[in-house]
């Protein structure tokens, strides 16, 4: 029995329409390759994961060496070394006076315990989190998650959730032409979901500084200009959801940083150990210190060897300045898929920050109607040309270009030929 036959008989998959028919053996830089030494240009990351590369050696013998000294020792009963060094260098690396971290395993765990955090600390018991956003699947991540199709036959839901419209301004719920005016608009409307969608006790605002499942969202700075004084009007927490667009993603170590944004809490997961599971929120030290004892655990989080190779992946990042390869090779492809065309269908919008890209393809310009099957037609394409491609959005019409932040020019250059030439086969 294969691998593939295996996954049938004993992996459940049914809440996906199919495995992607790719068998990964290997993988290296920027490359999957399978059994047979076929190899695949990834341009997901694992989902937003590898952004130091596959196989990043540095990594690997970080946690290797860790593994060889201590596997797990629970690190919230134990003092744990490579943990403390983590979070000094957490502390050091997140903007504005973020100090204290906890550690588990999972983005939807960063996520659930910020929440569980900013109720503690404000003693009120609301959220606001915006529409397309996505913030993971436990319940009460899926609560704070503005997106319909991902919630369906999970509820019902945590009470106390209300939603404000995204800074999308290609599908600009208020119809603007000008994205500082769409902007402005959607931060003035947190102030009526305030209003009229609330009891007035709202604990925190979570935000994706740049949205990620949502489609590759970038909201204009304006629309954080306009949001912090009403969060500080009205005494709100701003828990940043960094799990996707952090670590060098975007060109910055954060994307909150593109927009002086000081939150009093941030989650990390994903880019923080480079494929081994850990995650985090970490606040300024008077949030995180409303926790009294009892309030928080995990038996698992913070343990050493993925700690250890968190600390690897950091310095590599620092030292090869990823961040700012990162800027460079996204205004660079996102350029050249700027010449991109179809006679099939409408590139409606090329957007991101860094190597966070999106590619919104529609039916047609004026109605924006999305070209979800022609979306996956094309990645179903670049496949069979040994190209990985993500895909998203609230209507599945965006392609994700989301590679590991070391890929080559070269290969960027490929994608972007490639990307073409599925157009051209629709």
């Amino acid at each position: 029995m294969n691998t593939e036959e295996k996954y049938k008989k004993y992996v459940n998959t049914s809440f996906l329409k199919a495995v992607e028919p790719v068998v990964v053996e290997r993988a290296s830089g920027s490359k999957y390759i399978d059994p047979s030494g076929t190899e695949y240009l990834d341009l997901f990351s694992g989902i937003s994961v590898v952004n130091s590369g596959h196989g990043n050696r540095e990594v690997v013998e970080a946690a290797k060496a860790q593994l060889d000294k201590l596997l797990h020792c629970c690190s919230y009963i134990y003092y744990n070394m490579p943990m403390a060094d983590l979070a000094e260098v957490i502390a050091r690396i997140t903007p504005g006076d973020l100090q204290k971290s906890f550690f588990a395993n999972s983005g939807a765990e960063a996520i659930e315990g910020a929440m569980r955090l900013a109720k503690q600390y404000t003693g009120k018991f609301e959220f606001i989190s915006l529409t397309h956003s996505f913030h993971g699947r436990s319940l009460a991540t899926l609560s704070v998650t503005g997106n319909a199709s991902r919630k369906k036959g999970g509820g019902p839901y945590i009470p106390g959730v209300a939603f404000a419209p995204a800074p999308y301004h290609y599908r600009s719920p208020f119809g603007q032409k000008d994205a500082k005016m769409t902007a402005k608009f959607c931060a003035l409307a947190v102030e009526d979901v305030i209003r009229f969608h609330t009891s007035n006790r709202v604990a925190a605002f979570i935000v994706e500084p740049v949205m990620g499942e949502g489609g590759i969202i970038v909201p204009p700075p304006e629309y954080f200009e306009e949001l912090v004084p009403i969060l500080e009007k009205h005494e709100i927490v701003m828990i940043a959801d960094e799990v996707q667009s952090g670590f060098c993603r975007t060109g910055k170590m954060f994307a909150s940083e593109h927009y002086g944004l000081e939150p009093e809490i941030m989650t990390l997961a994903k880019g923080i150990a480079n494929g081994l599971p850990l995650s985090a929120f970490t606040a300024v030290e008077e949030v995180a210190d409303s926790f009294t004892p009892g309030d928080h655990l995990s038996t698992f989080g913070g343990n050493p060897v993925s700690c250890a190779a968190a600390l690897a992946n950091i310095a590599f990042m620092e030292r090869e300045k990823l961040a700012d390869q990162a800027a460079r090779k996204g205004e660079r492809v996102m350029e050249n898929l700027r010449t991109l065309s179809s006679n099939k269908v409408t590139v409606g919008e090329i957007r991101g920050k860094g190597l966070m890209i999106g590619i919104e393809l529609v039916k047609d310009e004026q109605t924006k109607e999305p070209a979800a099957q022609e979306c996956a037609a094309i990645r179903r394409m670049a496949l069979e040309r040994k190209v990985l491609l993500g895909l998203g959005g609230s209507f599945g019409n965006v392609l994700r270009i989301q590679p590991p932040l070391t890929i080559t020019d070269s290969e960027l250059d490929h994608v972007v030929e490639i990307i073409q030439e599925c157009l051209n086969s629709l």
